[in-house]
C-alpha cells in the first residue's frame, strides 16, 4: 500500500506525525490542569489592593463592584481608575464611596492633548495601591464566591511573585456566547497547564494577582508600553517564572465577565489580544502555533485520505485515540472550571478555531487596531 501509493503513504505519515503532536498538547500540558493538587498549606494573608479600570462601564460598576467591596477578606482595599468616563461612573461610584469605607476612586479627566491605552489607567492604580499585594479585575467581572481574594492571595509566600487565576465567560444565550465560552476555557487551559509544567507564558488581567514591587522593579510594562494590550499577558509573559509563579483555579476563585453581544464587538476585542502574540518569547511562540496548526493539518488530512479510504482502518484508530483522549480531557476540564452546556459545540468548535484565529490574525496584518485604543 505504501509503495503502491508514496504520496498518500507521505501524508499519512503527516497525518500520524499531526495526530502525534495533538496527543503531546492534550496529555503534557491539558491533563494536569483536571489533576492537579492545590497546596493546602496557605500564605500568610498579606493585605491586598484589588485594582479595576474602568472606561464607560457605569452598568456594570453597579451591577459587579459590591461583590468585590463586599469580600471576606481581612485586609483589603478596591482601587476603580474612573478614565475618562462619559457615563453615569462617577455618580455611581460616589454613592458606593459613601456605602464602602475600604473603596477608593482614581477619577483621569480627558484632554485633547493626551490620549491613552488602557495601561496608562493600570499605572494610576498601581501607583495609588497602599499594598504590595495586587489582585486585578475588570469592571465588567464579577467574582465566583467571597472567598475569591483570599483564594488567589493564599499563595503569596517569600519568593511568590504571580499568582495566575481562570478567568471566564457568563454564561449566557447563542452560540457566539458558548464559542467565547468554549475559546476562554481552552486558551486558560493551555496557560494553566503551561504554567504548571514550568513554562507560565501568560494571565487575564480578569483574575491576576502580582506584587507591586514587582511591578516597579521590572520598570512597569517597560518595552511593551506601546502595545495597545498586553496589561496582563506581556507583564506575564516577561516577568513570570517556574519559580516564582503559582496557579489558582479552585471554584471559589473563578471570576465571570460579561461576554461580547455581537460578532462584531467579539471581532474587534479578539484582534486587540492577539495584537500582542508577536512580543511573546521564541519558545511560548512556537508552542502556541504548533496546537493549532498541527490540528488543522490533523483535520485536514483526516478527510483526505479517508475520501481516498486510504488505511482506513488505521486512520479511523489514531483519529479515535485522538477524539478519546480529546473528549476525556475536556469534559474533565469543563468540571474542573466548572463550565456548563458546551460539550457537543466543543468539537465543532475544536475543528474551526485555528481558521477563526487565523482570519483575525491576517486582519491585524492588514488593520492594526488604533495605537490608543482602550478597549
Amino acid at each position: 500500500m505504501f509503495q503502491e501509493n508514496p504520496a498518500l503513504a507521505a501524508l499519512f505519515m503527516i497525518f500520524a506525525l499531526s495526530a502525534a503532536v495533538q496527543l503531546f498538547y492534550y496529555l503534557w500540558f491539558y491533563l494536569p490542569v483536571v489533576v492537579y493538587k492545590h497546596p493546602e498549606k496557605e500564605g500568610t494573608l498579606e493585605p491586598v489592593s484589588v485594582i479595576i479600570c474602568a472606561r464607560n462601564e457605569a452598568e456594570n460598576l453597579r451591577d459587579f463592584l459590591p461583590a468585590v467591596c463586599e469580600q471576606d477578606y481581612p485586609d483589603f482595599e478596591v482601587i476603580v481608575v474612573n478614565d475618562c468616563s462619559d457615563d453615569d461612573s462617577f455618580d455611581i461610584l460616589g454613592e458606593y464611596l459613601l456605602k464602602y469605607p475600604n473603596l477608593k476612586v482614581s477619577n483621569v479627566n480627558k484632554d485633547p492633548k493626551f490620549t491613552h491605552n488602557k495601561k496608562f489607567a493600570q499605572f494610576i492604580g498601581i501607583k495609588a495601591a497602599k499594598n504590595d499585594l495586587l489582585l486585578f479585575t475588570d469592571a465588567d467581572c464579577r467574582p465566583e464566591t467571597p472567598r475569591w481574594i483570599s483564594m488567589m492571595a493564599s499563595h503569596f509566600r517569600e519568593g511568590t511573585d504571580f499568582v495566575i487565576g481562570y478567568g471566564g465567560y457568563i454564561a449566557g444565550e447563542g452560540l457566539l456566547n458558548k464559542y467565547i465560552r468554549y475559546e476562554g476555557m481552552m486558551v486558560a487551559v493551555q496557560y494553566l497547564g503551561m504554567a504548571i509544567k514550568g513554562l507560565p507564558y501568560m494571565g487575564v488581567g480578569r483574575n491576576l494577582a502580582y506584587r507591586r514591587s514587582l511591578f516597579f522593579g521590572r520598570k512597569g510594562f517597560g518595552s511593551h508600553n506601546h502595545v495597545i494590550s498586553g496589561d496582563d499577558d506581556l507583564f506575564v509573559n516577561s516577568n513570570a517564572t517556574a519559580g516564582n509563579t503559582c496557579v489558582e483555579f479552585r471554584r471559589e476563585s473563578h471570576t465571570r465577565s460579561m461576554s461580547a453581544r455581537s460578532f462584531g464587538e467579539w471581532f474587534i476585542q479578539k484582534k486587540r489580544h492577539l495584537t500582542t502574540a508577536p512580543y511573546y518569547k521564541p519558545v511560548d511562540k512556537f508552542l502556541l502555533i504548533t496546537e493549532p496548526v498541527s490540528r488543522l493539518i490533523f483535520y485536514s488530512l483526516f478527510v483526505l485520505l479517508l475520501s481516498f479510504l486510504f488505511l482506513w482502518p488505521f486512520l479511523l484508530a489514531v483519529f479515535g485515540l485522538r477524539l478519546i483522549t480529546q473528549l476525556t480531557i475536556l469534559i474533565l476540564a469543563k468540571k474542573t472550571l466548572n463550565e456548563k452546556g458546551i460539550t457537543g459545540y466543543s468539537l465543532i468548535f475544536d475543528i474551526f478555531s485555528p481558521l477563526i484565529n487565523g482570519v483575525v490574525l491576517a486582519s491585524n496584518t492588514i488593520r492594526r487596531p488604533g495605537k490608543n485604543q482602550w478597549k
